[in-house]
């Protein structure tokens, strides 16, 4: 699989698109917004118009986009993958999406002729700038196999987690962590400065103890410094929020401190902050991103 089709180069998805660049595979990109692109092709990659173009040109084809709706229109729009041929194709969506869209790719992709594997990833921007995304992927075990040299070109750590779908189950219970490590991040930041803590003392301290995690590690120092660029932005992880509480409710079971989580983060988006990174959260308790006179 030496030509890899890549759809979507966000924040993310350019790092990875930079990483197979340079572990020497052809890459074909598409984008929305195409002059998230430019620096992509500077380097090599082939731009093409829409994601049947992309599919047409290559063996193996990664989306990496939005919401669960983008998925759709990806692989079922007009001029989407499914669109065209996709025979001997493997299809790969790394998207934070839901397991029955990822059930419903894999079926229609085995009508077709083809294969595909959900794989979505965490790690931030970081994680994907240092080629150290931990990879979750659900599918069959076969083809997981041949893609795992692929998946090592940007990622620390991959493991098949089973069957269409458990991939993005397996990303649900991850952002379920995170929700609580956010929001224990932004509070402590919020009782330290209020108590007359000196912030940067407190951190260094509690991050050497059982309090510490990769949120407090990675996103309290950014808002130490007032920076709110997107690792990864509010709203798709109030997205994933979202996805991780309907799939709870369909499973019957109750999760108050991730639905509290949500709560949370719809009303910082309510707020106008949809755009910045989940860091931004502490501004509902400080509005211009640093501690109120």
């Amino acid at each position: 699989m030496k030509t890899i089709g890549f759809i979507g180069t966000g924040v993310m998805g350019a790092s990875v698109v930079k990483h197979l660049l340079k572990a020497g595979y052809e890459v074909n990109v598409y984008n929305r917004t195409k002059a998230k692109t430019d620096e992509l092709i500077a380097l090599g990659a082939v731009w093409k118009a829409n994601p049947q173009e992309i599919t047409d040109s290559s063996e193996l084809i990664f989306t990496m986009v939005g919401y669960p709706s983008d998925v759709e229109a990806t692989y079922y729009g007009p001029t989407g993958i499914f669109s065209t041929d996709v025979r001997g194709k493997l299809l790969v969506d790394m998207t934070t999406s839901t397991p029955s869209l990822a059930i419903k790719i894999a079926e229609t992709a085995l009508e077709k002729g083809s294969v595909s594997l959900d794989a979505p990833v965490s790690g931030g921007d970081l994680g994907a700038k240092n080629g150290s995304l931990t990879t979750m992927v659900g599918g069959d075990e076969v083809t997981y196999e041949k893609l795992v040299p692929v998946l090592d070109v940007f990622s620390a750590n991959v493991n098949l987690q089973g069957g269409p779908g458990a991939g993005q189950h397996t990303k649900m219970a991850n952002q379920i962590m995170i929700a609580g490590t956010m929001t224990g991040m932004t509070e402590l930041l919020v009782y330290a400065e209020k108590a007359g803590l000196e912030l940067e003392k407190v951190l260094d301290t509690v991050g050497g103890g059982s309090a510490a995690n990769w949120s407090l590690t990675n996103y309290a120092p950014r808002i130490l410094r007032e920076d709110f660029t997107p690792g990864f932005f509010a709203k798709h992880f109030l997205k994933d929020l979202k996805i991780a509480l309907d799939e709870s409710a369909r499973m019957g079971i109750e999760l108050p401190a991730t639905k509290r989580a949500k709560e949370l983060y719809e009303k910082l988006t309510e707020q106008g902050f949809e755009n910045d990174g989940t860091q931004a959260l502490i501004k509902l308790w400080w509005p211009t991103g640093k501690p109120q006179d």
